[in-house]
């Protein structure tokens, strides 16, 4: 009877070894087992009650690079150790102008731009199937996963920034694409009347049991209602769990309108990103984008625009969280335009009314998003700031996935001498994303082979 029972058992964890094997269940297996220790690790340390303190000592530059240090198409400054090196400071008085005639004619009261075809993300996706959606309107013909193939080869990556999307678009595809800050509900409505969906980043706290809190989201906008007051978008997070619970055939996929917000609801979260959005468009329409830009339609003006508008609600915001998402959006305008002394002290600012935020509302995850207090403090030789911002915000992860975070720590490890410490975070970030261009770039210059 007893060896009966040891050759069931035997058959049975045999069993168990097989079905634990296949692909599908192993895969569910780990991200479970994974869930479970982010929530335990999340419960006996909360990434909330961090709080970042810049340093006092902030004319320090006692250390200089000659590397090259920043991953964004956007700018590429050097860095410097000299202060008189710092562009001219950005006054803080400037106040918004005067909002600009976008169209010569008015425009129609509502628009709702149609055959974009429906896809659901898939774990921590929402920007390669949002740009699926986008690139569908235009007849792409793929999907998200050969986005996310280019745009995160690690599926652990939990962030695609914007102008990582434009230029997948730019150099995979027979579109063109640009992203800007600053962008306001008259530019969509124009871009929407002029034929082009807009892809926007916002802040999104979805409802679930274990109370995710603040994080970034990427939003198709595609129509507009002034009778309504409203936005009309498709959100690839909750085309997951709308009513039909993401199974419904394909002919209601494609004539899907999207989902509604109130034009308040939705300026309020994309302020989180200082306004940021993406237009895709085929190359022999670039006129027609620019034209219904207007002043956007240059990069440096559409940054001081995002400036500008930035200073002026650090004084016409009163919530504790907008006037830190305000602040925070000045500095990553004044990195946008090399202003990095006045990025800084932005970003000290931000950083000084983080703790006033209650607890279970803080954007903790904002470094997982926008990078722009790294190169502020890189580029005004405050290499401990971002050695330090950087390590907290790694080791408050449940695994530390950041490329970006493991790249400025390493630039200012080897500002400050330490090309050990350098070497080992730049290719840690190699790890996380495979084939990052800035990374790979610093060890050549190193000596060293990525």
């Amino acid at each position: 009877m007893q060896h009966k029972r040891k050759k069931w058992v035997v058959i049975i964890v045999a069993l168990l070894v097989v079905v634990l094997s296949l692909p599908p269940v192993w895969s569910r297996v780990i991200y479970h087992s994974k869930e479970v220790y982010r929530t335990v690790k999340y419960w006996i340390k909360p990434p909330s009650e961090a709080v970042f303190v810049p340093s006092t000592n902030h004319n320090v530059f006692g250390a200089t690079s000659t590397l090259a240090a920043t991953p964004s198409d956007r700018y590429t400054p050097q860095p410097t150790a000299d202060p008189a090196g710092i562009p001219t400071q950005i006054t803080p008085e400037a106040t918004l102008p005067p909002t600009p005639t976008l169209a010569l004619t008015p425009l129609p009261s509502s628009v709702l731009l149609t055959g974009i075809l429906c896809e659901p993300q898939l774990m921590n996706n929402c920007g390669p199937a949002t740009l699926s959606m986008y690139l569908s309107y235009y007849d792409w013909g793929k999907d998200q996963l050969t986005a996310a193939a280019v745009l995160k080869p690690n599926a652990k990556d939990v962030n695609v920034n914007p102008y990582e999307i434009v230029n997948f678009v730019n150099e995979n595809t027979d579109l063109s694409a640009l992203w800007r800050y600053g962008g306001d509900l008259a530019t969509i409505r124009t871009l929407l009347n002029a034929g082009f969906p807009v892809m926007i980043e916002k802040s999104f706290e979805p409802f679930t049991l274990r109370d995710e809190g603040w994080m970034g989201h990427y939003n198709l906008v595609v129509g507009y209602d002034d009778k309504r007051q409203s936005l009309t978008v498709q959100d690839s997070y909750l085309l997951n769990y709308a009513p039909w619970g993401g199974k419904i055939s394909q002919e209601l996929w494609d004539t899907f309108i999207g989902f509604d917000f109130s034009y308040s609801e939705l300026e309020q979260a994309w302020r989180s990103f200082n306004y940021v959005f993406i237009v895709v468009y085929p190359p022999e329409k670039e006129n027609e984008v620019l034209n219904a830009l207007g002043p956007l339609a240059a990069d440096e003006e559409a940054c001081r625009i995002a400036y500008e508008r930035a200073m002026q609600e650090t004084s016409a915001l009163t919530g504790v969280r907008d006037q830190y998402f305000a602040w925070f959006n000045a500095g990553t305008s004044s990195v946008c335009l090399e202003d990095y002394s006045t990025a800084a002290s932005a970003f000290d600012t931000a950083f000084g009314i983080y703790p006033e935020i209650a607890q279970d509302s803080r954007p903790y995850r904002i470094l997982w998003y926008e990078t722009g207090p790294y190169p502020a403090y890189y580029h005004t030789g405050r290499y401990e700031d971002v050695i330090s911002l950087a390590s907290q915000t790694l080791g408050h992860m449940a695994e530390p996935v950041l490329e970006e975070s493991y790249y400025w720590r390493a630039v200012s490890y080897n500002a400050l001498g330490n090309q050990p410490r350098a070497i080992t975070d730049l290719r840690t970030s190699l790890e996380y994303h495979p084939g990052y261009a800035p990374s790979i770039d610093l060890l050549k210059q190193l000596g060293v082979t990525p």
